[in-house]
């Protein structure tokens, strides 16, 4: 029987992890990331790097799109999977909201880099 010689999930540390094309999936948490691993893209050791739902590196001023339905207090229908969202910026939020924004019908918000792709 051969060892599996793939890293453990980065969130949950399952061991169950397997490849899926260039990325790494955990089946018990769902986790995705790059199969080059966690480490930042840059040289600096202080930079955070904040990734979107599928691993890539998103910066100020990117375009984004949500990639699920979203529920907003005080809005009926909240924010449809499918949304593009211009001119984010990164910033360091509350409870992971990484991304600083301003959605059409919505106004300014914050949401989590996990429920967004770059566009």
């Amino acid at each position: 029987m051969t060892e599996n010689t793939l890293p453990p999930c980065p969130e949950c540390a399952g061991t169950f992890t397997y490849p899926m094309g260039a990325l790494l999936v955990c089946p018990e948490c769902g986790h995705e990331w790059g199969a080059g691993g966690s480490a930042p893209e840059s040289s600096e050791p202080g930079e955070r790097v904040i990734r979107d739902s599928v691993g890539n590196v998103l910066a100020d001023g990117d375009t984004v799109t949500v990639v699920r339905t979203l529920k907003v207090k005080g809005s009926p229908g909240g924010i449809k999977a499918g949304t593009k969202v211009r001119n984010i910026r990164l910033v360091d939020g509350v409870d992971g909201h990484d991304i600083d924004c301003r959605i059409e019908g919505f106004g300014a918000m914050q949401l989590k880099s996990a429920v967004v792709r770059k566009a």
